[in-house]
């Protein structure tokens, strides 16, 4: 589960080799070759089988891609333009400053959007939102920053989807479909570990959940002031 993720060791090991690997890419230019797989392996002092998570990880981020054959390896890959969203940063294969906007509009949009489903949502409605704290939960135990945000993004359209707005639901809909469709992969922002990263804003979109399905407005305000400061 994801309350357990930070304990497991296994998992801190392969976000320290990618991490590390993400280090020697952002000091090379693209396309820059890194070396081997067992060269960064015994670099990062891992298992062959921690090496090969950590190197999924990398793959997922985009960060580096693999060569096979003479003179092959693992190099750094072309970087996409970069957006921020709250800790993590989505790289983008569109016109930055586009993106960048319709993530600004629809994080003012969220506090109404999430407000109005304790309003509106159906025992049906909150079955689908569980089933998506629950694919954010798997995301989490397998360090997978893209599937996470992908779960993430459908829990918020299953909230626009229930809001009875013209307007309002639309415009919402029309600025997910614009992000996710641009977006090439998710990254850490700063120095934050990414599972960090996932496991706090899960317990918060879980607690969003629960505040709904209670109708909890206490308790639903203050997670959607937390929900607001993550921008997620």
């Amino acid at each position: 589960m994801a309350s357990d993720l930070m304990s497991d060791g296994a998992t801190s090991r392969t976000e320290r080799a990618a991490q590390r690997i993400a280090e020697l890419v952002h000091d090379r230019e693209p396309g820059a070759r890194l070396g081997t797989k067992g060269e960064l392996r015994e670099l990062c002092g891992v298992s062959v089988g921690t090496f090969n998570e950590a190197l999924r990880v990398v793959q997922a981020r985009g960060l580096v891609v693999v060569r096979p054959g003479p003179g092959g390896g693992l190099f750094a890959a072309e970087q996409s333009p970069m957006v921020r969203l709250g800790n993590s940063v989505l790289a983008i294969d569109a016109d930055a400053s586009s993106v960048a906007e319709a993530v600004r509009i629809r994080d003012a949009l969220d506090p109404l959007l999430i407000a109005d489903a304790a309003w509106h949502s159906s025992p049906a409605d909150i079955a689908g939102y569980r089933k998506q704290i629950a694919a954010m939960s798997e995301a989490v135990d397998a360090v997978d920053p893209d599937a996470f945000m992908r779960a993430n993004w459908r829990l918020h359209e299953l909230f626009a989807e229930v809001n009875p707005s013209t307007v309002l639901r639309p415009i919402y809909m029309g600025l997910i479909e614009m992000i996710k469709g641009h977006t090439v992969a998710v990254l850490p922002a700063d120095d934050q570990p990414i599972t960090e990263v996932m496991s706090d804003r899960y317990r918060i979109h879980a607690g969003l959940v629960d505040a709904i399905a209670d109708r909890d407005n206490e308790l639903l305000d203050d997670l959607i002031r937390q929900h607001s400061v993550k921008h997620d």
